[in-house]
């Protein structure tokens, strides 16, 4: 058989695989009341695979890009099996029961969701990672919103804003930095240039908390009997000191010493072992099974062995086949031309730079949906909308602001995307078990939508949106030159 000359889809035809993968996502969800997407999604790896070579595309050339996509998200795997270690070694060391302890002793219940937006904010910043705080000040702040009976998922919401609006703003965050050298902007610049639209979401997001804070507790007594026996419960089971904070502590600290993620959540899951093996008696042997399967007690006390029976690598086996499904699905879409088709036709209709601003947010925000990784939803319309960008004479800083509003914001709010499936495993929100009233804390996590929002706004207000400064000018004139220069001669 011979095979055609590979050409690019058109736009309903670049647009069937989504639409089909959408379509058995919707039945598997509101049917048969499921939420598991690695086999629909496969089913949209096939379908754009079939696609592809009806174009001319050969397997091996739709293989390579599915494995370069996947190759790019190795390191958050990475990072997600050292979070899962994490979360299992730092509550059997106590680490997160003492922090429980201290938010049910410290916190008012009716300032509880303000405080989490702000306590998980000040560790992303530090740490850089929206997932490890996730998995360790934010599973402990579960523990704390449920001893006060504030709901899962408006714990979520609050923990989710806090820990991705950090990630956002930290010089030491991968989606931070990936934003900048995508779109070849100053990384300071990129980050005083997210200011505008992070700040008033960030507020608003406040406000919206201190309010529902109150009217959640109301006049309505909080139980704190309850909160005496979770706190019990924690003390006859751990040894409980600020000791125990350590493994944070440094955790923290190497962090704003710009040491690289993987080996500081390594040194921190290192710390947990240590402590867990000195101040709980913890044998070497248990700690590796509580690293690897997670940790496991029975206290008796419902609310302590429903939060603390987690962890472990194993736990993160569902959200990192769920990445490498997803990622191969992004990877495929792309090589076969399918998204470069959608983005073009985007392109074609924006003609004013508002249009622009909101179509670039948008794209990256459905790559997070139909690419399932941040990574990919930052790099891919980074590098496509840079020259619209160009003729409209307006700065890159916009574009990476585009891209990490509907990049890395948007991620936690996709359920198969990595940052959502991070958030629900983690949080222990078991979506995955079919219960999908914890899906509210979508809807709740204010500041991740809000500042997409306002950066549409911005944008077609004429607000906020620097034009391209005459050093910008002068060095797309250079690249220009460079790329017409003919090549020297052999």
């Amino acid at each position: 058989m011979t095979i055609n000359k590979p050409h690019k889809p058109g736009f309903w035809l670049a647009c069937l695989p989504i639409a089909l993968t959408f379509m058995v996502l919707g039945v598997q969800l509101f049917y048969f009341g499921n939420f598991t997407p690695h086999i629909p999604l496969a089913i949209g790896v096939a379908v754009t695979a079939l696609i592809g070579w009806l174009r001319g595309y050969r397997w091996n050339d739709m293989e390579e890009g599915m494995m370069h996509v996947v190759r790019l998200g190795l390191q958050s795997v990475g990072i997600l099996i050292i979070v899962g270690m994490i979360v299992g070694i730092w509550i059997a060391s106590g680490t997160v029961p003492y922090l429980i302890k201290l938010g049910l002793s410290l916190i008012s219940p009716e300032l509880f969701l303000a405080a989490s937006v702000l306590i998980c904010t000040v560790v992303s910043l530090s740490l850089g990672t929206s997932w490890g705080t996730t998995g360790t000040v934010g599973l402990a702040l579960m523990g704390i919103g449920n001893g006060f009976d504030i709901p899962m998922y408006w714990t979520a919401g609050a923990v989710v804003s806090g820990a991705f609006f950090g990630d956002k703003m930290s010089p030491l965050s991968d989606t931070t930095n990936l934003a900048p050298a995508v779109t070849g902007v100053n990384l300071f610049d990129h980050i005083r240039n997210m200011l505008p639209t992070t700040i008033p979401a960030m507020l608003i997001a406040l406000v919206i908390y201190l309010v529902a804070g109150f009217a959640l507790i109301g006049d309505q007594l909080v139980n704190f009997a309850r909160i005496d026996t979770i706190i019990n419960g924690l003390e006859q089971h751990f040894a409980l000191s600020w000791s125990l904070l350590l493994p944070l502590v440094v955790t923290i600290g190497l962090a704003l010493k710009k040491m690289p993620a993987l080996p500081t959540l390594f040194a921190g899951a290192l710390l947990g072992l240590a402590t867990a093996m000195l101040t709980q008696g913890v044998g070497l042997q248990q700690a590796f099974e509580f690293m690897f399967s997670g940790y496991q007690i029975d206290t008796g006390v419902r609310e302590i062995d429903t939060l603390l029976n987690r962890g472990g690598i194993q736990s993160m086996t569902w959200v990192i086949t769920l990445m490498l499904v997803a990622l191969a699905f992004g990877g495929v879409l792309e090589r076969t031309g399918c998204l470069e088709v959608i983005v073009e036709k985007i392109l074609s209709r924006a003609k004013s730079f508002g249009a622009l601003q909101s179509s670039a947010i948008a794209t990256s925000a459905m790559t997070n949906v139909v690419g399932g990784d941040p990574y990919l939803s930052i790099a891919l319309p980074g590098r496509m909308y840079a020259p619209a960008y160009k003729t409209k004479g307006y700065s890159p800083l916009n574009l990476s602001r585009a891209c990490e509003e509907g990049g890395t914001l948007i991620s936690p709010l996709i359920p198969w995307n990595a940052g959502g499936a991070v958030v629900i495993t983690a949080l222990g929100l078991g979506i995955s078990d079919g219960n999908t009233e914890n899906l509210l804390y979508i809807p709740l996590a204010f500041a991740c939508w809000l500042s997409p929002l306002i950066g549409m706004a911005y944008a077609h207000l004429g607000w906020f949106s620097p034009k391209a400064s005459a050093s910008e000018k002068a060095q797309w004139q250079q690249e220009a030159a460079e790329l017409a220069a003919p090549a020297p001669a052999k």
